[in-house]
């Protein structure tokens, strides 16, 4: 090849790699209502796009946890009360690549169980909103109490999603009875604190105690939790090769209780983890 011809296809190779970063960009941009949105507000800043070489110039303080759940890119906007310049609302939409990503990022933010009924997942109150649908993580924040406002913004944004993914399968795998509502995350590494465990999932349970007579017991006691994680590998190989470490970790670290089955037999185990007590 001539450097003629190398020079050419260099070119094609630059002109098409823009044209890819900037269809991403609009199918983002193309997300944020300019229009349909309540009459007494206006979109008065973006939208601009972030990659994950300007992330930090945004969020700097949660860019890394964004990184970790395969974010691609981002857009923003804020809009405005037209009777109140100081009521505004922020914007973020973020594509994370797949819809596992996206509920993860969506996972640990949310804090506790106060669904929207918007996207595959949501959660509400007075100052903010957010979900996620397909492989979009969608945040809005308002400057003043308007719970209302943001619902409509976010259902308008919603149905500009076109990914009908579905939400992660795993989520199905967790038993419904005692499970806490709102209490499963996703960790794209390290789950448990533990590298050797990976990514997975993570589930409270809450075993709720029987009231006995004359006794009385304060309002945090009343409820036990428990956490179900699971972690999740190529194979059984890799499975049970991470039970083994995580044996032998135990084993020096804390404690394993011999003499006691499972229903798992060899493949399971029970001791105390010296972070999270009795495993």
């Amino acid at each position: 090849m001539n450097r003629k011809k190398l020079i050419t296809l260099s070119v094609l190779i630059l002109i098409f790699t823009c044209k890819g970063i900037s269809s991403i960009a609009a199918a983002l941009e193309s997300l944020i209502p300019k229009q349909g949105v309540h009459e007494e507000w206006a979109l008065i800043d973006g939208p601009q796009t972030y990659t994950k070489k300007t992330l930090f110039e945004h969020i700097n303080g949660q860019a890394e946890l964004f990184f970790k759940y395969g974010f691609q890119k981002s857009v923003f906007a804020i809009y405005q009360n037209t009777k109140g310049p100081e009521n505004q609302i922020e914007l973020d939409i973020y594509d994370m690549g797949n819809a596992l990503q996206a509920f993860g990022i969506f996972s640990r933010f949310r804090n506790e169980e106060r669904p929207g009924g918007i996207g595959l997942d949501s959660y509400l109150n007075d100052h903010s909103v957010f979900f996620y649908k397909g492989k979009y993580f969608v945040m809005l924040y308002a400057t003043e109490s308007n719970s209302t406002t943001l619902k409509q913004l976010a259902i308008l944004i919603s149905t500009k999603i076109l990914d009908l993914s579905p939400p992660p399968k795993e989520i199905g795998f967790f038993p419904k009875d005692g499970l806490k509502p709102g209490s499963i995350q996703y960790f794209s590494e390290g789950l448990l604190g533990y590298k050797f465990l990976k990514r997975g999932f993570q589930g409270i349970y809450v075993e709720k105690t029987e009231e006995k007579a004359m006794v009385k017991v304060k309002a945090e006691d009343e409820n036990q939790e428990y956490r179900l994680f699971l972690s999740i590998f190529r194979n059984s190989q890799e499975a049970k090769g991470a039970l083994g470490i995580y044996k032998n970790y135990l084993t020096r670290k804390g404690k394993v209780i011999s003499g006691i089955t499972t229903q798992w037999g060899s493949n399971g185990l029970r001791g105390e983890d010296p972070y999270h007590r009795q495993v």
